[in-house]
This record gives structure tokens, sequence and C-alpha cells, in this order.
């Protein structure tokens, strides 16, 4: 363990570019990259080898719910509560990944999209994002937007997730 740790920090350090998830990715980075500066997503990574898996756009609905949407469960789990959603609706991803054999390591790309946006939104949802993938250390690219309305009125966040899986 001990020598792949000091592997990969010697590959870091020697190269733009290192890997991430086994051998299927890697991260990219310009080659004026300022490591002292804190960046909670990766500029770019590229699929060196796997296949890639898209997940659903989730919500902070259960991943199985009743269609089109029953009001008693929109009001049960669609609090007005932005960091709440986006920790139910990462769960449910989490729960999707680990059915298809991947794990947040195996993350290249989180579409964060919100509604209602007020100011710090885009921290407080992107810090609750990023507590999922920090333990694997990973830095998957982000887009995160506000959006003028989602599936349900009191819905605040949809998570979109894409991941490289091996062969």
């Amino acid at each position: 363990m001990k020598k792949t740790l000091l592997a990969a920090a010697l590959a870091l350090a020697a190269a733009p570019a290192f890997a991430q998830s086994g051998n299927n990715l890697e991260i990219v980075h310009h080659p004026n990259y300022n490591k002292s500066v804190f960046m909670p997503f990766s500029p770019a990574i590229k699929v060196k080898s796997g296949k890639l898996l898209w997940l659903a756009g989730g919500t902070a609905l259960p991943v199985y719910h009743d269609q089109p949407h029953k009001r008693e469960e929109v009001v049960k789990h669609l609090t007005n509560d932005l960091e709440g959603q986006v920790r139910q609706t990462m769960d449910g991803i989490m729960q999707t990944l680990k059915a298809a054999g991947a794990s947040p390591k195996d993350v290249v790309h989180v579409f964060i999209f919100r509604t209602r946006p007020r100011t710090g939104d885009i921290g407080r949802s992107s810090a609750v994002v990023n507590s999922y993938f920090a333990p694997f250390n990973n830095k998957p690219t982000t887009t995160n937007m506000a959006v003028l309305e989602l599936g349900e009125p009191e819905q605040l966040v949809e998570i979109q997730v894409v991941a490289v899986v091996d062969d």
C-alpha cells in the first residue's frame, strides 16, 4: 500500500496529468496549473478505457417512485432545504452507482441543476456533492447551473452523473 501511494505521489509530481480510478481515467491540467489553488473539480478527464455509464437525473424523491408524482410523495421528500435535497439526491445516486458496479471514484462528470437561485447556493450545493467524492480523492468535472424550473415546483435540485466502469 505504501509503495502504491509513493508511486502515485511521484507520478503526480512528475506529470501534468495523472491516473484516477485505476487506469481508466486521466485528469488533465493546463501546463501552467497552480497546485496551490483549491479546485473542487477537475478541468478535464480523459477516458482511456472502460465503458460509459450515464445515470438518469436524480432528485430528492426515492429512485423508484410512482409516475406521475403523487402529491404526498412530493411534499414528504421535497422539503424547502437545498442541502437536504442535494444529500437525498446524492444518496440515491450512490445507490444507483453501486447497483451498476461503480463507485464515486468512477464518476467523471456531475451535472447539477438548481432552481430558485440565491447567493451562495452554488457553493452550498457543491460542498454537499463534493463530500461524496472527497473520500475517494475524486474531483469529477462539473456543470452547476441555475434553471427556471424542474419537474415539480418544490424541487430545488436535479443531479445527473456520468461514470466510467471497467469493461
